[in-house]
């Protein structure tokens, strides 16, 4: 149903009849404030669970699984209280985390982001899980008779079922884990409030007019950020089909839902091979090391300029540690050859036509952000002056201009703030204003030679 049709007519809604709106209301709750509704259905499901497996170990006899494969009564027992206990103490802390990355999300992010946390429906079937798995072990240890004699009996089948639900906990609390850790990243919580925005949209907005496909054109299933480009893959495609890919994205950029991704240039390649092509552009929801060096550049930068427009709590210390790496990196990459754009097969024909980021480009992502900011601050002004200088001198000659453009912006900025600057690599430490220069004695002098001495 579309929006437009939601709003149409007299009244909030247009309707007259309200089964359609409790329906709505019913499914709001359900979706919005359904904290405690899994939790609660999952233990009324092992309450249920229990209740029948005991039901059978009456019925079919104590003795439905072989005992061996379960343990002794006094065994059984010990597991179970030892399960017990685990659950509930395992339940009190995965709360207890959901609760912390809460006030994380709120302190860090925005407050309005609490509700999407609270609801994730995989966070609450594992709160379940674990709650259900607790009640189902204490039933069972209650149902284990031990002593000697008739009344002797271990309930097979429910204690068969608590391994089983003790090893789907063991299974899901690896996975919680993963997904706690996953969900409180930056991306994970821009991507839980996204993908809620995506659904809801789907949901209420009908397509109107979609747009015309074009057939030179490869276009993106779902959103994400390019993180790989597999460029074997892509030129063994476009040599089947005797054309030329160009790609209209570089690795690390955002693609939208149906975005162009590539443009097919020329061949005879038929659109059944366009999701073979696809499968060499891999997307995802945040950036990685592989194969994205500027990330680890524009993580570095990240880090530094945090910790200079800090306010009252700057950190200098740990902005000089950033650009300490940020200077190695940008070193190594003065002698290093930039990737080539261009990708040939073993014919030597061109098949694939890539974007790349130039010499330029890694040192506007490297030092631009870092040198405004930090000419505020004379400590960091100092460690990149020091830095800068160092990447002039060993530059070789065609790429020397884009860093002593950044360094006479570090100047006149400096300059403009008022601070007096001197190459330091420590930031304050171990320039020449602060420290001794070296000084070489004269070692022929020392020795005597030339002087008369013995």
């Amino acid at each position: 149903m579309s929006a437009g049709s939601a709003r149409s007519g007299p009244g909030r809604t247009g309707r007259t009849d309200p089964a359609p709106d409790r329906q709505r209301r019913l499914e709001y709750r359900w979706r919005v404030n359904s904290l405690w509704l899994v939790p609660v259905l999952c233990i009324a499901a092992g309450c249920g669970l229990v209740a029948v497996t005991l039901a059978v170990d009456g019925a079919v006899g104590y003795d439905a699984v072989p005992g061996h494969l379960l343990g002794t009564a006094t065994a059984v027992q010990t597991i179970l209280s030892t399960a017990a206990s685990a659950m509930l103490t395992l339940t009190t802390v995965v709360l207890t985390v959901l609760t912390l990355g809460v006030q994380l999300a709120m302190q860090q992010f925005s407050p309005r982001i609490v509700r999407a946390l609270l609801a994730d429906g995989r966070s609450q079937l594992a709160h379940g899980l674990f709650a259900a798995t607790f009640l189902v072990c204490m039933v069972g240890v209650g149902a284990v008779h031990d002593t000697a004699g008739p009344g002797h009996q271990v309930p097979t089948v429910t204690v068969a079922v608590s391994y089983v639900l003790l090893l789907a906990s063991l299974l899901v609390l690896v996975g919680y884990v993963h997904h706690a850790g996953q969900s409180l990243r930056v991306a994970g919580l821009v991507d839980l409030v996204g993908d809620n925005l995506q659904r809801e949209i789907d949901r209420s907005f009908a397509v109107e007019a979609a747009p015309t496909p074009d057939p030179d054109t490869l276009t993106a299933a779902e959103s994400g950020v390019v993180v790989m480009l597999d460029v074997d893959h892509l030129v063994d495609g476009a040599r089947r089909s005797h054309e030329c890919l160009e790609m209209l994205v570089a690795v690390g950029d955002f693609v939208p839902r149906g975005a162009p991704l590539a443009r097919r240039r020329g061949g005879s390649g038929e659109r059944g091979e366009e999701r073979d092509l696809l499968r060499g552009i891999l997307l995802d929801n945040e950036r990685t090391h592989v194969g994205d060096a500027p990330y680890g550049l524009r993580k570095l930068s990240e880090v530094a300029q945090r910790s200079i427009a800090s306010g009252p709590h700057d950190d200098p210390g740990t902005a000089v540690q950033a650009i300490d790496r940020i200077h190695d990196a940008v070193r190594q990459l003065c002698t290093r050859r930039m990737p080539s754009t261009h990708h040939h097969d073993e014919a030597g024909v061109l098949r694939l036509v890539t974007r790349e980021l130039t010499w330029d480009g890694f040192v506007a992502v490297a030092f631009d952000e870092v040198v405004t900011l930090g000419s505020s601050s004379r400590v960091v002004a100092r460690r990149l002056l020091a830095a800068l200088d160092d990447l002039v001198a060993v530059a070789p000659p065609a790429r020397r201009a884009a860093v002593e453009e950044q360094r006479e912006r570090l100047l006149a900025e400096a300059e403009r703030n008022d601070i007096r600057l001197e190459p330091d690599l420590q930031g304050l430490g171990s320039g020449n204003d602060v420290a001794h220069p070296p000084v070489v004695p004269d070692l022929r002098q020392q020795s005597g030679v030339g002087t008369g001495g013995t």
